[in-house]
């Protein structure tokens, strides 16, 4: 393979006590044809430091501050050299030949399929699927991985694929230099399903390469169940939908969005799943506040957003039709999001 067939991008904020073992698995990888890239968010607990003494291979880039996921991953994107671009969280360790495999998916895919969707397992528990086949969306516009927590016995391994999830995801660079990168504005969360959903509208396709097997500390750097998670997580799934959706999916998704908080509402009252965790943090005043917050700042990026759909939209190669399919056959359930950790 030429120089630089792979270049990998790991974003890094304060994630020292994970690099280790990320960086670790890449290195132990047989596959001459590399570069690493780690984007550091203005980390203070001497990761930059501890990856140029421990990992000299990898080209760091240090931001002076968090200027969020999407963002530093564009940063990486625009700084590497490789065919194809690996985003990688950094609380993840890769399986054994992880990247031949990926890449043998890749070079067996045709030429217009852009993205590439690995088999994620929890780190901890690992025949535990944290996703399999990449995302699955809500009609307004929240995504989840396919299988989560699921016991992993190869049930999703030949299902199509909609989008990859940012956590480990393959991206052909024509791909990117067609429809762009992350959307900065996102800062966090949501950012994949956007550029995925971006890139299916293009006319570009998705595979899965479940040969490909990665192992993720779920939400080692984030955390799982935090306000400010909660509020990008809300706040960008509508911007998600506004861009990508078709117009008549966006004037309906506010249905489906009263039953998923109704169904969440449950769940808070319950103690189940994700919306049982995130109530254990703060009051339901303070859960109001989160949604109230994310809806004022998401409305206040509406004109931007519009802007930006715009031109996704006179770009696109598909029919309004074609996206429905694809809600109908990757769809998810408000139950799926609401009582499901």
């Amino acid at each position: 393979m030429p120089e630089a067939t792979l270049s990998i991008i790991i974003v890094n904020w304060d994630g020292m006590r994970f690099l280790e073992g990320c960086l670790g698995s890449v290195f132990a990888q047989a596959f001459p044809s590399l570069e690493v890239i780690l984007v550091d968010n203005g980390s203070t607990d001497g990761s930059a430091g501890f990856v140029k003494e421990r990992f000299p291979d990898v080209t760091v880039i240090e931001n002076g501050s968090n200027i969020g996921f999407a963002a530093a991953n564009n940063r990486g994107i625009l700084s590497s050299r490789g065919k194809y671009v690996l985003t990688l969280n950094n609380d993840t360790v890769l399986g054994e030949g992880f990247l031949a495999e990926l890449l043998r998916a890749a070079a067996a895919s045709e030429e217009d399929c852009g993205m590439w969707a690995p088999k994620i397992l929890s780190f901890h528990d690992r025949d535990v699927i944290d996703s399999v086949g990449g995302l699955l969306v809500y009609p307004d516009g929240l995504a989840r991985g396919r299988g989560r927590l699921e016991k992993d016995a190869g049930q999703y391994d030949r299902e199509d694929v909609l989008m990859p999830s940012a956590c480990a995801a393959l991206y052909r660079r024509s791909m990117l230099d067609d429809v762009g990168l992350f959307d900065g504005d996102f800062f966090a969360y949501c950012e994949d399903t956007d550029l995925g959903l971006r890139a299916r509208l293009a006319g570009w396709k998705a595979r899965g390469a479940p040969g490909a097997i990665v192992y993720h500390y779920y939400s080692g750097t984030g955390g799982s169940h935090t306000p400010f998670k909660a509020f990008l997580v809300e706040r960008n799934r509508l911007w998600v939908a506004v861009k990508n959706l078709p117009a008549p999916v966006v004037f309906i998704s506010p249905l489906y969005t009263i039953w998923r908080y109704a169904v969440q509402a449950y769940g808070i009252m319950a103690g189940k799943g994700a919306s049982g965790r995130l109530a254990e943090g703060f009051s339901a005043l303070g859960l109001l506040r989160v949604v109230f917050r994310a809806y004022g700042e998401a409305l206040r990026g509406i004109p931007l957003m519009l802007e930006k759909r715009r031109a996704i939209q006179r770009s696109r190669r598909v029919r309004d039709r074609d996206v429905v399919n694809w809600l109908r056959k990757f769809s998810l359930s408000a139950a799926e999001l609401g009582l499901k950790d």
